[in-house]
């Protein structure tokens, strides 16, 4: 018998346990697997569906991982596997199933990701020849960091290779990455080709126009910004001018996905904040032309290992030193008690001339939202009438009409404000150099990459700035999540940290849409394992590039399935 045992201090009872006749162990005295469910289907019900299954099938299983692989890594067989993760005969055996399991589904992950790569490689980009960039360089107001150096370095060298670039560049918040795109335009325009680039919001197409068209006027570039507030005839020219060639660079929201536009000749798309497009945005940017070059810039630092799975095909720079000037924020970590405090330092920024940030993690009291969750739009209203009611608080959040956004932004950052109340909209975009703290109310409900985001919102002028995280969550592993926010600024770091603490749900909801989801890995726990299966992908995939002899053709089965793609969409 198997189940709670209760006492009443005269006898002992279970009620409702499961039960067998002794050694026969199919739901007693042994490890019992727990399956996801649905109505009517209960957990018995699938073990014997999964031990029918099993008696019927288990030795008709293919092995997807070739022999020299398998005895390499010293992994079981499939069979072996596949039974003893349903119905373990020890806790190592378990283990022992568990790591051939996850490590095939890496190494599916990886070599299916190299097929794409591949794929891609079959086909010629936009023809660049190499060119001396030190004039570039020259005219540029300061020097660049050698990290900026080396991504420009790896994006001109595929730019020149004859086959499409399709090149992450992940840096840290303020970490140059403008300066970068700015290089491979310039590389692009002098090889006779027209760039677009994308962002995801009308303020940050604005931003990037404004920093990049006065320094492209130095060397004659002709620069469009196209938005959807764009009036219909600036539209029109510059729709002509961009089909007739005389525009170098457009830069946009989505309004440069329209059927409308159309380029003379578009050889670079750079997408700006990956995350926030969907893979498919960005490969309809590219079908304005034959297999462009393509940039993606994002200030997501992850470890590289996770970036190359969840940016799929994409090779990966990695941006990982500031340039010289770039504020350090001071970050302190504080409760509730510290209210007051907090309140005359944010009075104090402002009396010094400076705008403050303020962010909750939810925007009004409706759906029973608890409340001890700071809702924005009750607190701002809470700020202007008791807390500030001589300062000049505006309210910014998701739920507010796009133009409605744009404005309040455009005013906070022209100084039209002295604290700026916002749910996480605010994390990406504008850029304030005036604004020198940030405030995060109940902070333990966001991921550490994401408090890093929100801070890098500050620091951007010469003022010293500041981020203080607010919250009265009692638990050890807040204390402990919060405490690395204020010991680093390093981003990637802090994603080492937060992938350790949380796992890696929220960067895989930034995931490419059309990868397959990982069913058994566990990269928070799996990192070294995926480590070691990429290297052996690679490996094997070198040896066999398009997975064509005798002992893969089980795993480019398999592949196939996974990726949803017909055999002669992989060549």
């Amino acid at each position: 018998f198997f189940g709670r045992v209760e006492d009443d201090l005269r006898h002992r009872q279970m009620i409702n346990p499961l039960f067998e006749p002794e050694g026969r162990q199919q739901v007693t005295g042994r490890i019992m697997p727990i399956y996801p469910l649905t109505a009517g289907v209960t957990q018995g019900l699938m073990a014997r569906a999964a031990r029918q299954g099993l008696d019927a099938c288990r030795e008709l299983l293919p092995d997807v991982l070739p022999d020299g692989i398998r005895q390499a890594h010293s992994l079981c067989y499939v069979n072996y596997a596949y039974e003893n993760i349903h119905f373990p005969s020890s806790p190592e055996a378990l283990e022992v199933a568990r790591r051939r399991l996850v490590f095939e589904e890496l190494f599916l992950l990886t070599c299916g990701l190299q097929l794409l790569r591949q794929r891609r490689r079959d086909v010629a980009g936009p023809t660049c020849h190499p060119m001396d960039m030190e004039p570039f360089y020259r005219r540029l107001p300061f020097a660049l960091t050698g990290a900026q150096r080396r991504a420009i370095a790896d994006a001109v060298g595929d730019m020149v290779s004859g086959k499409p670039m399709n090149r992450l560049c992940q840096g840290d918040v303020g970490s140059g990455k403008t300066m970068v795109a700015a290089a491979c335009i310039w590389f692009a325009v002098e090889n006779g080709w027209q760039t677009a680039l994308m962002a995801p919001t009308e303020i940050l197409a604005r931003q990037h126009y404004e920093n990049l068209a006065p320094l492209f006027e130095k060397f004659g570039l002709r620069c469009a910004l196209l938005t959807g507030s764009t009036k219909a005839r600036e539209r029109r020219d510059i729709l002509e001018n961009l089909a007739l060639g005389s525009i170098d660079l457009c830069i946009g929201t989505h309004a440069l996905l329209t059927e409308d536009v159309s380029y003379a000749r578009l050889g670079l798309v750079i997408t700006d904040e990956q995350h926030r497009f969907g893979v498919n945005q960005r490969a309809a940017l590219g079908q304005k032309a034959e297999n462009p070059h393509m940039l993606v810039l994002s200030a997501t630092p992850i470890p590289r290992t996770l970036a190359l799975i969840i940016y799929g095909d994409l090779d990966v720079s990695v941006m990982n030193e500031l340039p010289p000037g770039r504020q350090k924020v001071d970050t302190f970590a504080v409760g509730e008690s510290y209210r007051q405090r907090v309140n005359q330092f944010i009075r104090k920024q402002v009396e010094a001339g400076h705008q403050v940030f303020i962010v909750c993690p939810l925007v009004g009291q409706e759906d029973h939202i608890p409340d001890e969750r700071k809702a924005a739009a009750a607190y701002a209203k809470k700020l202007r009438e008791e807390v500030f009611p001589d300062l000049r608080v505006c309210l910014l959040h998701g739920k507010m009409k796009p133009k409605e956004k744009e404005k309040v932004m455009e005013d906070f950052a022209a100084g039209n404000g002295d604290i700026l109340v916002a749910t996480t909209v605010v994390e990406v975009g504008v850029d304030v150099p005036n604004a020198t703290c940030m405030v995060v109310e109940n902070a333990e409900r966001f991921g550490l990459s994401q408090l890093h985001q929100l801070r890098g919102r500050v620091g951007r002028g010469q003022a010293k700035s500041y981020c203080i995280l607010l919250s009265e969550h009692p638990s050890e592993e807040t204390k402990r999540r919060l405490k690395v926010m204020t010991k680093t600024n390093d981003g990637f770091e802090i994603s080492r940290e937060d992938l350790a603490l949380r796992g890696p749900g929220d960067f895989f909801g930034q995931r490419q849409h059309g990868l397959p989801a990982l069913k058994i890995a566990d990269l928070s726990c799996d990192m070294a394992l995926l480590d070691e299966a990429q290297q052996a992908a690679k490996g094997w995939m070198a040896q066999d590039p398009g997975l064509e002899k005798p002992e893969s053709g089980a795993l480019r089965a398999r592949i196939e399935t996974l990726f949803a793609v017909k055999a002669e969409g992989l060549n």
